[in-house]
């Protein structure tokens, strides 16, 4: 069974929050602040463009925005996996936030492929 728009929503949102919280334990060290900030930017945008994705006006739109999604979710990974391989975190620490980025990544792709008729 398929999780609902609504479900979808409140799981991109906190995933968010999640990421807000490493990034507010982050230390400041230079390199961990900047790639704490491109995971930042990259974590919140997972819920805010999916909020985007539910007002798609058309089929089109909506595999689009869906695509940015994709992304932002796959990016946010790519952050947490540099937190890791640069030890600014250990990983067993990440180790559920970045489960949940590929989670995110699979679910939003599966739905993707299913729009597009793939």
């Amino acid at each position: 069974m398929g999780m609902t728009s609504e479900q979808l929503r409140e799981r991109t949102k906190a995933f968010a929050l999640r990421v807000i919280r490493l990034f507010r334990s982050l230390p400041n060290s230079t390199d961990a602040q900047i790639i704490g900030k491109q995971l930042l930017r990259s974590g919140t945008s997972v819920g805010a463009n999916y909020r985007a994705v539910c007002r798609s006006r058309s089929k089109v739109e909506f595999i689009a925005r869906l695509g940015i999604v994709i992304e932002e979710a796959d990016e946010s990974a790519y952050w947490l996996e540099l937190l890791v391989d640069t030890k600014v975190m250990k990983e067993e620490k990440l180790d559920s936030l970045l489960q949940e980025a590929r989670e995110l990544t699979a679910i939003f792709n599966a739905s993707r492929r299913v729009n597009e008729g793939l």
